[in-house]
């Protein structure tokens, strides 16, 4: 086997167990607040929206650190320390005592990620061109799927297996990660001598920073899409579904449901990035994405919104990794770590600031009009990407193509 497959393998196992490592506690966060010693129901809510978000904001904050660092000293480092790091930080939530423990670990968890980070940089920079578009589009889905996913393996262990086994198994499989990574991952990587930029530095060194910047914008908008309907699917489900019980599974499948189609879709839609260019992927993807949203305001029944959350999947799984295949080609080899630890943080701010506006959304509007505000902004952002990567690179091509002429 490739050693770039090898290492594509390993990292899509790390990045998909951390990213349920990151989302597993929402279903069972109020429980185990409760658990701990809180039973002021409004006081509960509280503290668990400051316990969810708080590892969010700080991802966004250290993730371009971390890619810095990965650039400095090399990538698989920073994959080892990530995993390790929370492996033990998660592991230690199952013996917490209060909750202002449980917040510190939260926090703690933020400032130690970087898996993904790392990943994609390694994954970007030690693939061959001819395959870098299906393997980081295969890569993608472990993020992806791991965050869709994650709220609903944390429910089934919590129901199955107890509460504190949600961090004891899912440590588990993130120190499996970390044996994985030491034994199989390799890099080339050469340090350089040269002195290390800051961030604004970079900026200013970059290329095509209104390209860049449209990508980061994208990314941002994707995870909100994604996680604005988060915080109102099980209360969308209780009314489609007219009392029925199962509420958490059925809304558990139509997370579900965006995880497996990206799974399907994600490597095709990268090696098509390899084809016709990956601007015309990220395009298409955001029109289509915002047309299936619409439809899922006036569904009528669970398996129609579950059907829709799949088409949605499969639209989404092309953004991903042509945003990732279009920050490489624009970012010199130096910069890849921190450019794609940037790109992370926006991703990171994008899933909590969803979850935050499909909330407050919902509450002021109505369940409703958070499909149609999602929808529409990305339609803006398939706006902003016509003009700003789309057309550019089209003519760039055309001229290319003259002069080989």
């Amino acid at each position: 086997m490739p050693i770039w497959k090898r290492n594509l393998i390993v990292c899509w196992f790390g990045t998909f167990v951390t990213s349920i490592g990151m989302s597993q506690i929402a279903p069972v966060l109020p429980l185990y607040i409760k658990h701990l010693g809180v039973d002021n129901t409004a006081l509960v809510a509280q503290l668990a929206g400051v316990t969810f978000g708080i590892t969010f904001i700080m991802s966004a904050i250290f993730s371009p650190i971390w890619g810095q660092a990965a650039d400095r000293f090399g990538r698989k480092p920073m994959l080892l320390r990530a995993s390790l790091g929370m492996a033990i930080i998660i592991g230690c939530m199952g013996f917490t005592h209060n909750v202002y423990e449980l917040i510190a670990l939260r926090t703690l968890q933020g400032v130690v990620t970087g898996f993904a980070t790392a990943c994609t940089a390694l994954v970007a920079t030690q693939t061959d061109e001819a395959h870098a578009g299906w393997a980081l589009g295969t890569l993608s889905t472990g993020a992806i799927t791991g965050s869709l996913l994650g709220p609903l393996v944390g429910g089934i262990i919590a129901e199955h297996f107890g509460l504190q086994n949600v961090f004891f198994m899912t440590g588990g499989l993130l120190f499996a990660a970390f044996i994985l990574t030491a034994l199989f991952v390799k890099e080339n990587f050469v340090r350089s001598e040269k002195k290390v930029m800051n961030t604004k530095e970079v900026w200013r060194a970059l290329p095509n920073k209104s390209f860049i910047l449209t990508m980061f914008v994208t990314f941002f908008t994707l995870t909100l899409a994604l996680y604005s309907v988060e915080p109102i699917l099980t209360v969308y489900m209780q009314q489609l579904s007219m009392g029925a019980s199962h509420i958490a599974l059925l809304s558990g499948l139509a997370f579900s449901a965006s995880g497996l189609a990206s799974i399907i879709a994600a490597p095709r839609l990268g090696k098509l990035s390899d084809k016709i260019g990956a601007q015309r992927v990220i395009f298409v993807a955001l029109i289509v994405a915002g047309i299936v949203f619409i439809p899922q305001a006036f569904v009528n029944h669970p398996w129609e919104l579950i059907a829709l959350r799949f088409i949605l999947g499969l639209a989404v799984a092309g953004l991903n990794p042509s945003v990732n295949i279009l920050i490489k080609k624009m970012t010199p080899p130096d910069f890849t770590g921190r450019v794609f630890g940037i790109t992370n943080s926006a991703g990171y701010l994008g899933i909590f600031t969803g979850s935050v506006f499909g909330g407050q959304i919902a509450a002021w509007l109505g369940i409703q009009y958070v499909f149609f505000i999602t929808s529409a902004l990305l339609f803006v952002n398939a706006v902003w990407v016509y003009f700003k990567v789309y057309k550019k690179l089209n003519v760039k091509h055309q001229l290319v193509k003259e002069q080989t002429k």
